[in-house]
Order: structure tokens, then C-alpha cells, then sequence
């Protein structure tokens, strides 16, 4: 069977870190939903930027969109972005509807440039989720200190939260209990709400907390490695050595355990009573930027229940290729716990890490959305 296909008898749904409009017209996405189990797409300003401004295949839109006078850059990325999602989300509606509401989505981010704006942040949210016009789209979320006010609130209101740039253990679970909080506000209020067919008033509410995996591997191992330089002897030299590439695993296992206790809580118990589903964890940048390392290594480490690794493209080809899946994500959790434990003796401040890794996360997206606005704007004065 194929590798990618096979992971979902462990539970784990498989999402790809891609859009772009050939994949949509020519039928790839529906093959890639047949033949791979694929049951979800996410979206990003790095990626629109590429899928956009570095191909032709939009150039005949944008060149309407400048007669019709549309307006700013911004606002024909929107047209142009939404077309796409509107189109991923109804190619992938019958996996939404095979799965009761559990699958079959599509991301869409708000703009980067708002991830420290709560107000901005929401409101921008609700005016994407609303003209998108689809109850499989989620709305992608920086999960800074300011974006967890706006996942709370984006919930209570029935909005498909993807809490995104996540790093930090503590972080998710401050994204977790903003979920059920919005929940709980979103049950009380008795506003009308979707419904899946599992049935239940909150039932029609999906969101996933993106953890982002081989990024903090990067960081780690690149400090480990100056500790190895300036080491006393060969014995510190080897402790530095073994804790190369076990960073991101070690804290995800630990999240995913975070996550099911929360899950697993009398709290939560009473919002799955009224069809609550429970917020999923995300494995996000899961590409290998080692190549020291195995390509596939964070696919094949984190495979567990109730989670989705969303897979940019050319890992998702290499582990169709050459992957083995087995149920690794609740293997060795003690050894994760040592991990991180040896990592502080090491020296490795975690959480000053985890900080930079979500100021870069977001500085780099909104770079690339500033990117693509220009690049929208530089094809529309040249036609």
C-alpha cells in the first residue's frame, strides 16, 4: 500500500503545504485525494507569493482584475487567493463530509503584518471566513501572545481556527485551553452554530494548533555544535553530540501528551457532549533541513492518533516513495522527557528559542506577503 496512504491506519490525518492553480485544475488535488489519502491543504504567504508572482498561470486574472480597476495589490491577491481556496475547499468537500467535519480542509492565512494586532487580527479573520464562504476553510492564526485572545474569540464565534507559528510547549497549550474557552463562550451564547453530521450545536467547529517541527532542530543543533567547538574534552564533546536532531521530536512528544491530557479533561468531556471535536496537533515544517538527516525523519517520527502532519511537497513525494510508517509519536516519551532535560543541562534555554523562533516565523511571512504584494503590483503596471 502506498506509504502515505498507510499512515492514516494510525490515526493520522495527511495534509500537504501546498496550493496553486495547476494542482486545482488539472486534477492533481482530487488524484492526490484518491490515490495518497490526502484530506487537507494548507496555505501561506511564501506560498501564494511563489504560486503567484513566479509563474504565469494568475497573469490573465490579474490582467482583468487591473481593467475592471479592482484596486490595490492587496485586494487582488484576495481575489486571486480566494478563488484558489474556494476551489480546494469544494474539491475536498466530499472528504469533509466522509469524515463528519473532521477533514477535508483548507487554510488560509490573515495577514502577517497583524500578528501583534488582537482587534485586526479578528476582524480580519471574520471578513476571509466570510468570503470564503465555506464550512471546510480555517483561517490560520499566528499563535503569538496577541493571536490567543483572537483564537478564543474567532472560536466563540464558530470561525475553523488553524493556530499557526506555534513553538513553545506552553504556548500550545495556551492555544489549546483558548479553544475550549471559545468553545464553552460559543455553547453559551446559543447563537445559531453549523452542524456536521455527527451531529451536536458544536459540532460544525474544527481548528488545529500547528506546531512547527524541524525549525527548532535548526537552532538547537546549531548552538550544540558551538558547544562541541569550544568543548573541554571528549566526554562533553559526545553529550553535545548525542542531543544533535532530538530537539523537535523530544517537544513534540511531550505537546502531544500535553494535548491529550487536556483533551482528556471533564472540561472538554462537556463540550464533546454538544458535538465538541477535540483541536487537533499539527505537525507543521516538517521538511528535513539537515541532510545529515533522514528526509522523511519528520513524518515517519510523529505518527499518532488524532493529529495531521501537513507535508510540504517534496517530502510528501519522498515518503510516498521510500516512507515506513509505523505508530512512532507514543515511543520512548520517557527518552523525550530526558531529552529536554539534558538539553537545560546543556545550556539550551528553550523557551528564549522557542521566542525567536516565533519573531522569525512571523518576520519571515510578513516579508514574503510583502513580497508577493509588490510582485502583484509590479505585474500589474507592466501590462
Amino acid at each position: 500500500m502506498n506509504p502515505l496512504k498507510r499512515i492514516t491506519q494510525f490515526g493520522q490525518s495527511i495534509w500537504i503545504d501546498y496550493i496553486r492553480r495547476d494542482m486545482l485544475a488539472s486534477g492533481q488535488l482530487k488524484r492526490m485525494i484518491e490515490e495518497d489519502g490526502l484530506s487537507g491543504l494548507t496555505s501561506n504567504p511564501s506560498i501564494f507569493q511563489k504560486a503567484i508572482t513566479e509563474s504565469s498561470e494568475y497573469d490573465a486574472e490579474i490582467r482583468a482584475l487591473k481593467k475592471k480597476s479592482a484596486g490595490s495589490s492587496l485586494d487582488a491577491f484576495e481575489a486571486l487567493a480566494l478563488d484558489d481556496i474556494r476551489r480546494a475547499a469544494d474539491i475536498l468537500r466530499p472528504v469533509y463530509e466522509k469524515s463528519e467535519g473532521k477533514d477535508g480542509f483548507v487554510s488560509i492565512e490573515v495577514s502577517p503584518v497583524l500578528a501583534y494586532d488582537t482587534e485586526r487580527t479578528v476582524a480580519e479573520a471574520r471578513r476571509l471566513f466570510k468570503d470564503a464562504d465555506r464550512d471546510n476553510v480555517m483561517i490560520k492564526i499566528p499563535a503569538t501572545r496577541e493571536g490567543i485572545p483572537a483564537i478564543e474569540q474567532l472560536t466563540a464565534e464558530g470561525v475553523n481556527v488553524n493556530a499557526t507559528l506555534l513553538f513553545a510547549i506552553s504556548r500550545y497549550e495556551a492555544v489549546a485551553n483558548a479553544y475550549i474557552s471559545g468553545l464553552e463562550k460559543l455553547a453559551a451564547s446559543k447563537r445559531p452554530a453549523r452542524e456536521s453530521k455527527r451531529g451536536g450545536a458544536l459540532s460544525g467547529v474544527a481548528s488545529v494548533a500547528s506546531f512547527f517541527v524541524s525549525r527548532i532542530d535548526t537552532k538547537v543543533d546549531s548552538l550544540l555544535a558551538e558547544r562541541m567547538e569550544a568543548a573541554r574534552n571528549e566526554e562533553e564533546r559526545a553529550f553535545f553530540a548525542s542531543l544533535l536532531g532530538k530537539a523537535a521530536i523530544a517537544c513534540s512528544k511531550i505537546a502531544y501528551l500535553k494535548g491529550r491530557s487536556i483533551f482528556s479533561s471533564k472540561r472538554f468531556a462537556a463540550l464533546e457532549k454538544q458535538g465538541a471535536q477535540m483541536q487537533r496537533l499539527l505537525w507543521a515544517s516538517t521538511s528535513t533541513k539537515n541532510p545529515k538527516y533522514r528526509d522523511v525523519l519528520y513524518v515517519e517520527e510523529l505518527i499518532g492518533p488524532d493529529t495531521v502532519n501537513t507535508i510540504p511537497p517534496a517530502t510528501y513525494d519522498a515518503f510516498r516513495d521510500h516512507g515506513t510508517p509505523r505508530e512512532s509519536l507514543r515511543e520512548n516519551v520517557l527518552d523525550a522527557s530526558k531529552t529536554l532535560d539534558a538539553l537545560a543541562k546543556a545550556g539550551i534555554d528553550l523557551a528564549e528559542i522557542t521566542r525567536q523562533l516565533e519573531d522569525e516565523g512571523v518576520k519571515a511571512f510578513a516579508d514574503s506577503f510583502g513580497a508577493l504584494l509588490h510582485g502583484i503590483s509590479e505585474k500589474m503596471k507592466a501590462m
